[in-house]
């Protein structure tokens, strides 16, 4: 069984006699076309759709992100199966998510600005507030409410408790995960009036496009803060510049946005109170190569594979 392997991505440690590199950002070659296993990592959307139009044999294809929507839209035949690489990025990105939490709670963007113009911001050091219930100034004490809790925010929740926050998540089932109050979307809007950080791992689907709008940005708090390291497209970036221009919001931090690369022209560049990562959350997908071989297996074995993605 022919095994495609991107050359963007350390698989050293994956033993596949069967297996082959190709270039992600070149058509697969004609003579590889005829594989049943496609692995993908940061495909460019026309070479995926080259590719789903020229492998006839495929069976199966594993995308290494943790979103499989690229992959989905490529057009693969209907009894292609499709995996994610769901669980591959959790600690990398529940370190990135802590990161920009942080740095809002400590204002680094503006100490960083001030750092560019040679100021000391002496506003932002010296003595301050031990309880400030104005602005989000610690961790210590905050609401953290997660929307979208899967496996990241089960990563991410006890780092935030480590450091004194009270966490609830939003999911499709209510429950407690992982130590962590679990409410649906129903119970979402009576949650946001008391969240100091809202933070989305919301995948990019047609339901959560634009998720988070206006309506939605009106019952977060004046000194609440969004965080977005889910996707780019489930938020209403218009809505999003005016809550926080208006000082309804306090402010944002975002590792993705709706167009990628983010143009200059984007308003989102101007903001002081906006923090922008270049996507670079994830980027280090942990345990590829088990995840591979096990799924490899299942295919062989006529067992279910793993973080199957419903193509329906």
């Amino acid at each position: 069984m022919k095994v495609l392997l991107p050359d963007n991505v350390d698989l050293s440690d994956l033993t596949l006699p069967e297996g082959v590199v190709y270039a992600v950002d070149e058509p697969i070659p004609e003579e590889h076309t005829d594989a049943e296993v496609l692995v993908v990592w940061g495909n460019p959307e026309s070479q995926l759709r080259d590719a789903a139009a020229r492998m006839k044999r495929l069976r199966w294809v594993q995308t290494l992100a943790a979103g499989p929507d690229v992959v989905l839209a490529a057009g693969f035949a209907p009894g292609v199966l499709v995996t994610s690489g769901r669980g591959l990025h959790d600690r990398t990105v529940a370190e990135h998510t802590l990161a920009l939490v942080l740095a809002a709670a400590r204002r680094l963007n503006l100490m960083a600005r001030a750092q560019i113009g040679h100021r000391w911001a002496g506003e932002l050091g010296g003595n301050q507030p031990l309880r400030d219930r104005d602005n989000f100034r610690t961790v210590r004490d905050a609401h953290i409410v997660i929307w979208g809790f899967g496996s990241i925010a089960a990563a991410v929740s006890p780092l935030l408790i480590a450091l004194g926050a009270r966490v609830t998540g939003v999911a499709r089932t209510a429950g407690t995960r992982n130590g962590v109050e679990v409410v649906t979307e129903a119970d979402f809007p009576t949650l946001l009036p008391t969240a100091d950080v809202l933070i989305s791992i919301l995948p990019a689907t047609p339901s959560t496009r634009h998720a988070f709008n206006s309506s939605l940005a009106a019952l977060l708090p004046r000194h609440a803060w969004f965080v977005n390291v889910g996707r780019g497209a489930t938020v209403d970036e218009t809505a999003l510049v005016n809550a926080i221009r208006s000082g309804s919001l306090a402010g944002a931090a975002l590792d993705v946005t709706e167009v990628e690369p983010l143009p200059a022209s984007s308003p989102l560049w101007d903001e002081p109170n906006i923090i922008i990562s270049p996507h670079a959350a994830g980027g280090r997908p942990l345990g590829a190569p088990s995840l591979i071989l096990s799924n490899l297996a299942a295919l062989r074995d006529g067992r279910p594979l793993r973080n199957l993605v419903s193509t329906a």
